[in-house]
Formats: structure tokens, C-alpha cells, sequence
């Protein structure tokens, strides 16, 4: 298991077994989608979630002897050596599952990135499929997240085979199939915590960026269980115009570039409508994620008083 994992081939070792094991599970779905009439797949949105792994497949390895030679540059400068054991595989699979929860993290939280994340959520469908609607651009700087791991003495071949596992199961997790995952669901991220993090619902924004380990979000304070009472709406808000791959790509990007040419703009106005959360304006009138959650629990809370008021009334 050891030489299978944390060879130079390790890489390819885990995608090897991953293809067919993929393809038989997402089959599975597909005819008990079929059968009980589910309608958990669309053609049109399988074959978007298809061009889009096969783009971010192709600008993976156009980046990756370059990705790879960076983070084999701080590999030579770690501060840190660590001996080949199970245990040095297990710390490399959970730091990096720390690492890929900065990165979505920032993801959500950046308007340039979210521009590049928001292809992953612009489907209305929630199927296994779904986990191959990859961030086609992420490529470009996904490696810097993961930089520091091989300074302190990861090595990066490790790191990425820890990085595919995880990518693996985190696929696993993008159906509807599977309710509750039993005592799991206080460990790892489970298809219940995902398809929170996959809902526009304003409850749900922004919540549960982990990819394997649930733990992230409980530290961070990200984490939100599914409501019986809020039902998942998946997709995005507003929704893109049309499933075309050029607006699918291109949606986000689009609307940064009509802000970057209102008239007047400051300097610091315009690197706020790049990298600040998505829905700020330089003129007060957007409402960021967090600001919107807000105005909800608000509004959740003052129901909630609003019974117990009247019953204290009556009581009187």
C-alpha cells in the first residue's frame, strides 16, 4: 500500500482506480434515477459538467510540470524532514485536507475566485456528476495553497496523491441517494453536509468549504447541518441566462467587468469589485453573503420570539 501511494506514480496509481469505480457508482445512479423516477439527471447538464472536467483536465497538465517544479522549489527549502510511514501519509492526507479547505474557503469569500469557483455551483441538478463541473481556471493557482505543505517537508508528489484521494471521496459526496451517513456525519463531510454547501438557499451560503473533514468547518465556524425545514435549492442567485459553455465560464467574469467600468471609480473601488466578497458595491446599495445571513437569523429570531410574546400575553 505504502509503495502504491507515496511512489511517483502514486498520482496515477489512485486515478487508475478511480475511473472505474467512478464510472459503476454514477451508473448506479443514473438507472436508480431512472427507475424511481427520480430526475436526478439532465442531458444537457450531464454534458456541461463533462466539457468542464475535460477543460480542467486538459489546463491541469498544460500547469502541472510548472505547478509541480514550485512546489518542489520549497521542498528543497523545508524546514522540515520527515520519515516515509503511515503516519507521516496520515498528517500529509490532513493537512492537505486543511489546505483545500483555505482554498474553497477563499473561493467564496473572493469575488475573483468565485468567479472562477461558481461554475461548480451553477448547476441546478445535485448528482455524482456534479463533482466533475470543475473550476476550469483553478489550476492556474491551486498549487500556491499548497506550497507551504512541501516547505514544511511534505513532499509534493505526497501531497497530491493525499490531494486525489480526497477529490475521490469528495465526488462520492455530490448525490441525494444517501440521507445520513450515521456517526460520520461528525467526522466527514457527508452528502447531507454537502448538498448544504451546494444550495442558494441564504441559510446554507457559504457553509461547509471542507472536502473530507467535517472538523474545518466546526473550528472555523462554517458548518451548517441540513434543515428538514428549509429544503436544498440548488444552483446559484440569479441564475446564469443559459447553460452555453462561454456564459458558464465567462458569467462572473462578465459582471466584474460591467463594475470595472462604472464612471468615477476609485482605485481601491476597483480592486474591491475584484478580490472583496462577492455582492459589495462602492456605493452601499449590494449585500455581501454574510450580510444577507444576517438580516435572515434576524428575521428567523423575531419569529421565534413572536409565539413565545403572544403565549406570555395570554398567560398574563
Amino acid at each position: 500500500m505504502m509503495d502504491f501511494l507515496m511512489s511517483e506514480d502514486g498520482l496515477e496509481n489512485v486515478y487508475a482506480w478511480a475511473v472505474p469505480l467512478h464510472a459503476t457508482v454514477i451508473l448506479a445512479e443514473m438507472i436508480y434515477s431512472h427507475v424511481s423516477e427520480a430526475k436526478l439527471y439532465s442531458g444537457k447538464d450531464l454534458v456541461t459538467n463533462v466539457y468542464l472536467a475535460l477543460m480542467n483536465f486538459g489546463l491541469d497538465l498544460i500547469m502541472k510540470a510548472f505547478a509541480m517544479g514550485v512546489m518542489f522549489f520549497f521542498y528543497h527549502h523545508r524546514i522540515f524532514s520527515w520519515d516515509l510511514s503511515i503516519w507521516y501519509l496520515l498528517v500529509c492526507f490532513i493537512i492537505t485536507d486543511f489546505a483545500y479547505y483555505v482554498l474553497h474557503y477563499v473561493d467564496h469569500r473572493s469575488r475573483a475566485f468565485w468567479a472562477v469557483h461558481i461554475t461548480h455551483h451553477s448547476s441546478e441538478f445535485f448528482n455524482l456528476t456534479t463533482g466533475f463541473r470543475s473550476p476550469v481556471l483553478q489550476p492556474l493557482y491551486r498549487y500556491l495553497y499548497f506550497s507551504p505543505l512541501a516547505f514544511l517537508g511534505f513532499n509534493p508528489w505526497h501531497i497530491m496523491v493525499a490531494y486525489a484521494i480526497g477529490q475521490v471521496y469528495g465526488t462520492w459526496v455530490h448525490t441525494q441517494t444517501v440521507k445520513s451517513m450515521g456517526f460520520l456525519e461528525h467526522i466527514l463531510v457527508t452528502p447531507s453536509h454537502h448538498r448544504v454547501h451546494h444550495a442558494c438557499n441564504v441559510k446554507y451560503l457559504d457553509k461547509n468549504m471542507g472536502m473530507c473533514l467535517i472538523i474545518w468547518d466546526k473550528i472555523f465556524g462554517t458548518f451548517q447541518k441540513e434543515d428538514p425545514n428549509v429544503p436544498v435549492k440548488y444552483g446559484i442567485y440569479p441564475k446564469m441566462p443559459d447553460n452555453r459553455p462561454d456564459t458558464v465560464l465567462l458569467y462572473e467574469w462578465r459582471k466584474i467587468w460591467k463594475d470595472l467600468k462604472q464612471p468615477g471609480l476609485k482605485f481601491t473601488d476597483r480592486i474591491n469589485y475584484i478580490f472583496n466578497s462577492p455582492g459589495w458595491r462602492h456605493d452601499g446599495t449590494g449585500k455581501t453573503v454574510r450580510q444577507y445571513q444576517k438580516e435572515y437569523f434576524a428575521k428567523q429570531a423575531k419569529k421565534k420570539q413572536k409565539p413565545q410574546n403572544e403565549n406570555n400575553q395570554k398567560i398574563a
